[in-house]
């Protein structure tokens, strides 16, 4: 095992107890990956993140044939399914309840911020699928276009990124976005930014990276 798949498996060991520790997942929830060339790192099945050592990180190839470490979690096809359809080299996949919650209500979550931008535009919630199967693998992905992030209707969220921080931080942006719509919804009726102002606001960064 090269070094950089021992690194990716440290870094997921290290990721699930953040998990935790943020309050994204409760028990054995959720998972982590982390690509690296033909393999991926992944949080193996069933397992408490804080019992979870690099060793025990489940190596997986492309084809979802286990290379090394524990038995991988169950939504290894959806984590698949990801890398071979984008350019991500992480995923993360928690069930925050904002997420959760938001994800049994709504088809997509309404732009209430200009930060819904960071995940590529007002984020789609995944129809329902059994967790672990290729049907949810394909929903997600269908979700996932043009995004950086998505709800898993009565599920939780997933994100991903170029690097295992980025995807956590969009996983973590994501809960907040949803924690700011249900306390919108509980003050009234919350104003939507509209196209045009979310473009406005592409268009004021983009000028001020030019300047």
């Amino acid at each position: 095992m090269n070094s950089d798949v021992m690194t990716a498996r440290r870094q997921v060991a290290e990721t699930g107890t953040r998990l935790t520790a943020d309050g994204l997942v409760l028990g054995t929830a959720g998972n982590i990956s982390v690509r690296v060339g033909d393999l991926v790192a992944i949080s193996p099945s069933s397992i408490p993140y804080h019992l979870v050592t690099a060793e025990d990180v489940s190596v997986v190839d492309l084809a979802g044939g286990q290379v090394a470490g524990l038995p991988p979690s169950s939504e290894t096809p959806m984590h698949l399914a990801i890398y071979a359809n984008t350019d991500a080299n992480a995923v993360v996949h928690h069930h925050g309840l904002a997420s959760a919650a938001v994800s049994t209500a709504v088809s997509a979550l309404p732009p209430l911020h200009y930060y819904a931008l960071q995940l590529g535009g007002p984020t789609r919630v995944a129809r329902y699928a059994t967790f672990g199967t290729e049907e949810l693998a394909r929903s997600v992905l269908a979700a996932l276009e043009d995004r950086t992030a998505a709800l898993m209707q009565n599920h939780g969220a997933v994100a991903h990124g170029d690097t295992l921080d980025r995807a956590y931080d969009r996983a973590r942006l994501l809960e907040w976005l949803c924690n700011l719509h249900i306390q919108a919804h509980q003050m009234g009726s919350p104003r939507v930014l509209s196209e045009a102002e979310l473009a406005d606001v592409t268009r004021h960064k983009a000028e001020r990276a030019a300047s």
